[in-house]
């Protein structure tokens, strides 16, 4: 416990420094793949300037579809939790948590989760986050299978298979019940809480895996979308590919914490596995288009949650007062 409250001390005592090693990392790893992709960057802004307005909208309004559909993962864990939150605040609460992991430090993507479910009157800190870990970690197997799976309909992908699948699998294993809840309670405990999460049945878990699966497939859509908008012809069937590819880059941007949301190194895995059905210059337009269309479409769902959808606290607030919380000890 004191060696987690030291490292802690230490970060936040030494923010600028963080920051500064941050800003440097991401200029060398642009700085290296600009020069690696040089020969592609001139047939990229030709792409981009003659992209096609109508499917990038249409490819904008899939990927807002995907995080619509997202959403009712977590709040399905925290129901199995004997926890209730409203769709409008949950959304809030996700699209408030995507859009954090943009701020240096990687520790603002799980605080702006907990803080936005304490105004919905969910005041269990660290149940919060659990649930954040399980969804990020079932959400990250099913991307694995998606990817994996998809690879019958896709020749020629250059992909480090092998540790994808090991970490797939190691992934499995830590979000069975059996594993999760007594591993999870150790570390609360460690940081000073002292009650253990609640169990999850082997059905929701299964049901879970499905269901995330399904949201890929919904993301590889909006991924063929973009690569139709800057001129590339992708089939049909390479869908599920693109929705794995999407999962693999979004798992690249949480081991790659330094890189705000994953800037960089996200796209740099993407552009790899899009070279499989796309000439190089489609392939950067479409991941470039792809960044810009996540974080406007993660700023517009913020908007519509915080503006538009502000019903169904007073129950949430019932809820988590009857249900207990862990900050209570």
């Amino acid at each position: 416990m004191s060696r987690l409250k030291a490292v802690v001390a230490f970060a936040a005592a030494h923010r600028r420094l963080f920051a500064a090693l941050q800003i440097a990392l991401l200029a060398g790893f642009f700085g290296a793949l600009g020069w690696g992709l040089r020969g592609s960057l001139h047939s990229a802004v030709h792409d981009l300037d003659h992209a096609n307005l109508a499917l990038f909208g249409l490819g904008c309004a899939a990927l807002g579809a995907y995080y619509l559909v997202f959403v009712l993962g977590w709040i399905r864990i925290l129901a199995e939790w004997g926890i209730e939150i409203s769709y409008p605040a949950a959304l809030r609460a996700e699209m408030l948590s995507m859009l954090a992991k943009y701020v240096p430090g990687g520790i603002w993507t799980p605080a702006a989760r907990v803080v936005a479910a304490r105004r919905a009157g969910i005041t269990d800190a660290a149940l919060v986050t659990s649930s954040m870990l399980l969804e990020a970690g079932i959400s990250a197997v099913a991307g694995v299978i998606v990817f994996v799976l998809s690879l019958a309909f896709v020749d020629n992908v250059n992909a480090p298979l092998a540790p994808l699948i090991v970490f797939g699998v190691v992934l499995a294993i830590l979000v069975q019940p059996r594993v999760f809840r007594p591993l999870a309670g150790k570390v609360l405990r460690r940081l000073g809480y002292h009650r253990d999460l609640p169990d999850m049945r082997g059905r929701t878990l299964t049901s879970l895996l499905l269901f995330y699966s399904g949201t890929w497939v919904l993301g590889g859509f909006a991924l063929w979308l973009l690569l139709r908008s800057v001129g590339a012809h992708p089939e049909t069937s390479s869908i599920v590919f693109l929705g794995g590819t999407a999962a693999v880059g979004a798992i690249v941007a949480v081991l790659f914490f330094l890189a705000p949301s994953g800037l960089g190194p996200r796209e740099a895995l993407m552009y790899t596995l899009l070279l499989a059905i796309a000439s190089p210059g489609r392939a950067l337009g479409a991941v470039a288009l792809n960044r810009v269309a996540l974080t406007a479409v993660e700023l517009v769902l913020l908007l519509v949650g915080g503006l538009f959808l502000r019903g169904g606290n007073r129950p949430e607030n019932a809820v988590a007062t009857s249900t207990g919380s862990l900050d209570a000890r």
